[in-house]
């Protein structure tokens, strides 16, 4: 427990130490990020704000995170291979936002190639865990063995969270702190299990993306960016499958479903009818264009994911 505090605290003073000198060498570069045509018109005002924050968010994570593990003795094939994911999507979202950047616009990747790089990066853990036997997906006494389909069930659920989390990241501070729930529940949850280096990396992240939070908070200094938000995301999932809590994601990762579901609802819509039913997706947009501020719309959609968190643990803990 104390190395779990410890790997949380660590990566939150690194975060604020390291994301005032990066925030400030953004604004040297000129690395500012490009705001989508089609967001709400209120968003004008954040073009040119610093992006790429996710670069100090998981190398706070990997040095709290290491000397925890060091310190516990638990620096483990299984620990070394989910970090190895964490920084894999972040260049992977770094590659996405230098292109926007360079390109002065907000397309990057292509989303076929995109989707390569997050499929290529996921075979990792996917592989990893159906070679050493863990196929086995349960959710308290209801389990399946997935056998050799394991491993596309696994990248389905990385690749998806991934981008997910991605989707989720439209508001100041709005992936973030809902990503901070969500790492704490999976430190929970990891603890309950028995698996301190799952426990100890969660908090780590956790810990950095707090402290990420205090630059990202409305109105934001930096953006994570997709440097951040595919890593946390990717991260996410891949937590979940090597922790073997995989359908756990559901509850802890309600906004990150809801997010893109309302995208899927909404082109399935406009394709079937013509009609829209959002004002705007993701969703958080709609409830923007609906009056909220920014910051009810980011307190109620955290509000919302700790309460499903919260149950979500109760649940684990009383299942096993």
């Amino acid at each position: 427990m104390s190395l779990i505090i410890v790997a949380a605290l660590v990566a939150v003073v690194l975060a604020l130490l390291s994301g005032v000198v990066y925030i400030d060498f953004l604004k040297k570069k000129m690395f500012g990020q490009s705001i989508r045509e089609c967001a709400p018109e209120s968003h004008a005002k954040k073009s040119g704000t610093p992006t790429t924050g996710g670069v100090f968010i998981v190398g706070s994570a990997l040095v709290g995170a290491v000397i925890a593990l060091v310190m516990a003795q638990k620096l483990t094939p299984q620990a070394c291979l989910l970090l190895m994911t964490f920084v894999f999507y972040m260049f992977a979202g770094l590659m996405d936002d230098i292109i926007k950047i360079r390109g002065h616009h907000n397309e990057g990747l292509t989303p076929r190639r995109k989707l390569f790089l997050q499929i290529a990066i996921a075979l990792l853990p996917a592989l990893y865990m159906t070679v050493t036997g863990g196929t086995t997906v349960s959710f308290g006494a209801l389990e399946v063995n997935l056998g050799w389909l394991y491993p596309l069930f696994a990248i389905f659920l990385m690749v998806g969270v991934s981008n997910a989390v991605n989707l989720t990241d439209g508001l100041d501070g709005l992936a973030a702190s809902n990503m901070v729930v969500s790492l704490i529940a999976c430190v929970i949850i990891s603890m309950i299990a028995g698996n301190t280096e799952i426990a100890i990396i969660s908090a780590a992240i956790a810990g950095a993306t707090l402290g990420f939070l205090f630059f990202n908070k409305y109105p934001a200094k930096v953006f994570m960016g997709d440097t951040g938000s595919l890593a946390l995301g990717g991260v996410l999932g891949a937590i979940a499958v090597m922790g073997k809590f995989e359908l756990w994601l559901i509850p802890i990762g309600i906004i990150y479903m809801g997010e893109t579901l309302s995208v899927i609802i909404q082109v399935a819509s406009f394709k079937l009818t013509g009609n829209r039913i959002f004002r705007m997706t993701p969703i958080h947009h709609h409830f923007e264009l609906g009056g909220w501020k920014e910051t009810k719309v980011v307190a109620v959609f955290t509000a919302v994911t700790l309460i499903f968190s919260a149950c979500a643990v109760v649940l684990y803990r009383f299942l096993y």
